[in-house]
């Protein structure tokens, strides 16, 4: 659905750094990027997100949105005790560099340069 996606709640402007559709689970996908590591905060905003296009975006057909969290790094049990409560589906995962692939699946994604590229072009 695009980066940076605009979301008004409560006359209050929000931007969702990446929003999908998953077209056979039926259901959006929230994602926000974290360039540091996880923080317990990080799991609320994530709720609020998840929250907000549930009822603003979702159709009544529609699953509930999922969420995830991509951070550089993780502490487990820090999102164990930030996640144990919520009921929404939502987790947590540190993103991993282009090099530390394996062989076999690096010619098969974009490169950092084409992702970025990709986050760069403005929505239609």
């Amino acid at each position: 659905m695009g980066s940076q996606y605009p979301l008004e709640v409560g006359g209050q402007d929000f931007r969702i750094d990446l929003l999908f559709y998953h077209l056979k689970l039926r259901c959006f996908v929230v994602i926000d990027l974290k360039m540091g590591a996880f923080q317990p905060e990080d799991s609320g905003k994530m709720n609020f997100y998840l929250s907000a296009v549930d009822d603003l975006l979702r159709h009544p057909d529609d699953k509930p949105t999922i969420g995830l969290v991509l951070c550089r790094t993780k502490n487990r049990i820090v999102a164990e005790y930030a996640l144990r409560d919520i009921s929404k589906p939502l987790g947590i995962s540190e993103f991993r560099y282009l090099e530390q692939l394996p062989e076999d699946l690096k010619g098969t994604l974009p490169t950092i340069e084409e992702l970025e590229a990709e986050l760069d072009t403005p929505l239609p």
